[in-house]
């Protein structure tokens, strides 16, 4: 089959949502745009948690898959490199100018393995493991591409997810590795996502202190075995505080802090009160396209403009509004005060911004309700 190209330039409204300089109510809608002023903050306050407690950011790149905001984060924001979920999605960013990129998951195809070594060229490349039999293909790869592999070696440290059972698994798969051509040991992979989110301080704190424990134990096992561990890594958005203050970890994988959303800022701290520190500088620009009823209108973002798998979203600034339903195009939203106009613009607070940012190709960056930057998702629908 012969492939279709479409050599149309960029035009607002057809292929990207705003140009620089347009007035926000100027954007085509549904757009995905970034509070510039928020999102810097946002870097600034993580950037100022690792220097305090002398610990390294790996920001994780599958929230926002931008070789644009990784750049910023890395030169503004201190982090020593980037997280990616897929092979795919860590060659689009190096390609972009990305020279430290972690794969933190599993690389288990031949194809995709060769990829990621074949990346190795042009970036360090860390990837996870936790099959002794994926250890010798890593090591082949890294082998026939002439290149060195580091290796993470996963522990379940509570996700019940991916990982090898901490201690003495955790230390035969790290001599595997270590005794392995083309490859070299460089540390643990501790990362507990189920508490992430988890809305009761006390029990998230405890699933970390497990976590910590785990991989505390674990690393003095590789010590007496004298393996040399210099990265200890996990925590995310969520327990980023008390992983990043344990003494053990020394690289927190934080993603989210960037934007935010409802999920997440449903999380409460020591006194019970919603997670302050980061603020939400993701929204959905969106328009009202009918309002036929005079308590309801519709706007026009609907589940291809809205990760709903954590929830609905929330109409920011206005809590008289309630977005309570979607189809493929639609949002429907209460106005019991009958306020909204054919055309308004609103903002919405995606309940999951990772999902959310794939479905789209461009971020309008905005400043003083004027669009200063347009990002593209540089790695949209990169999940190889």
């Amino acid at each position: 089959m012969k492939a279709i190209h479409n050599d149309r330039r960029l035009e607002v409204g057809f292929n990207i949502p705003a140009e620089i300089g347009m007035e926000l109510e100027d954007i085509a809608t549904p757009a995905l745009m970034i509070d510039l002023d928020a999102f810097e903050k946002n870097v600034e306050v993580m950037a100022n948690f690792i220097k305090d407690n002398g610990i390294r950011h790996r920001a994780h790149a599958k929230t926002h898959k931008s070789a644009d905001i990784a750049l910023y984060q890395i030169v503004h924001g201190g982090a020593c490199g980037i997280c990616c979920q897929k092979v795919s999605e860590a060659e689009a960013l190096v390609a972009a100018g990305i020279t430290d990129v972690l794969v933190s998951n599993q690389v288990v195809s031949p194809r995709q393995i060769d990829r990621l070594a074949n990346m190795a060229r042009q970036a360090r490349v860390i990837v996870c493991v936790d099959d002794l039999s994926n250890v010798g293909d890593l090591s082949a790869a890294a082998v026939k591409n002439g290149v060195e592999l580091e290796c993470l070696v996963e522990i379940d440290v509570g996700a019940g997810r991916c990982g090898v059972e901490p201690g003495r698994p955790a230390v035969d798969m790290a001599q595997r590795i270590a005794a392995s051509k083309g490859l070299s040991f460089s540390g643990l992979q501790a990362y507990n996502g189920s508490a992430q989110h988890i809305e009761e301080f006390g029990e998230r704190r405890a699933k970390s202190e497990t976590a910590v424990n785990l991989a505390a134990e674990t690393l003095e096992m590789l010590t007496r075995e004298g393996l040399e561990c210099g990265i200890v890594a996990g925590a995310g958005t969520g327990t980023y505080y008390f992983e990043g203050t344990s003494k053990v970890y020394n690289e927190i994988q934080c993603g989210s802090y960037v934007f935010m959303d409802v999920d997440y800022q449903k999380i409460r701290d020591a006194e019970g009160k919603p997670v302050s520190e980061f603020a939400n500088s993701l929204f959905v620009c969106t328009s009202v396209m009918s309002h036929t009823r005079p308590d309801v209108a519709v706007c026009d973002a609907g589940l291809k403009a809205l990760s709903v798998d954590s929830g609905l979203p929330r109409v920011h600034g206005r809590d008289d509004l309630e977005y309570i339903k979607c189809s493929d195009e639609h949002g429907v939203i209460t106005d019991p005060g009958g306020m909204l106009q054919i055309n308004d613009k609103l903002k919405l607070i995606p309940g999951h911004c990772d999902p959310t940012c794939n479905l789209y190709d461009w971020y309008v960056g905005i400043r003083n309700n004027k669009v200063e930057c347009l990002w593209p998702v540089t790695a949209r629908g990169m999940c190889l």
